[in-house]
């Protein structure tokens, strides 16, 4: 967790999400710092914010989350994906979410490299007429398309409670005396 908070609220919110790693009392241009140097030791970096302060850490993440409605436009233009409620807990559905687009996008780069591929073999061969090989290739657009409306029908998966991985169960953080 790499916050502006103070290190005592930090590490109870830390505690209470079940968060082993916490970086408090940090100042935007040392967020962005922290995420470059999270990045050089080889990790892939999603960062979740919505204030002005953390604009330049959303950018220089791999993936910038922004939390929408109470998001700054700042750290709305600098995010790559934007999350309209401010439920931390939709990162996962959205990950999800961008998963299963992706598959989508390859499955239709297949279908539609194999349909050109035919076609252009088939023309090449001389018998192709020309009202089949418009027909085959916006028959290909079509069914890309409707493939690409596949994503329409995704649901979030269900949630689950936050402790629910017991085989990598987060590590306990003590909090200073009066904490908590």
């Amino acid at each position: 967790m790499l916050t502006g908070d103070n290190r005592t609220t930090a590490m109870a919110v830390a505690q209470k999400l079940g968060i082993g790693e916490v970086e408090a009392e940090v100042l935007p241009d040392q967020k962005s710092a922290v995420i470059e140097r999270l990045k050089r030791g080889g990790r892939v970096v999603a960062m979740a914010g919505d204030g002005v302060n953390d604009a330049p850490a959303l950018a220089a993440a791999h993936t910038g989350i922004a939390m929408g409605r109470a998001g700054s436009d700042l750290a709305l233009e600098a995010a790559d994906a934007v999350i309209i409620r401010d439920e931390l807990a939709t990162v996962p559905a959205l990950v999800e979410l961008s998963r299963q687009a992706r598959r989508l996008v390859i499955q239709n780069l297949a279908v539609a490299c194999a349909c050109i591929t035919v076609l252009v073999g088939w023309d090449l061969a001389g018998t192709l007429p020309l009202p089949l090989g418009v027909l085959g290739h916006e028959g290909s657009t079509v069914l890309v398309g409707l493939n690409g409306l596949r994503l329409l029908r995704w649901r979030p998966p269900t949630a689950r409670p936050a402790r629910a991985n017991r085989e990598h169960p987060a590590p306990a953080v003590e909090l200073p005396d009066g904490a908590g």
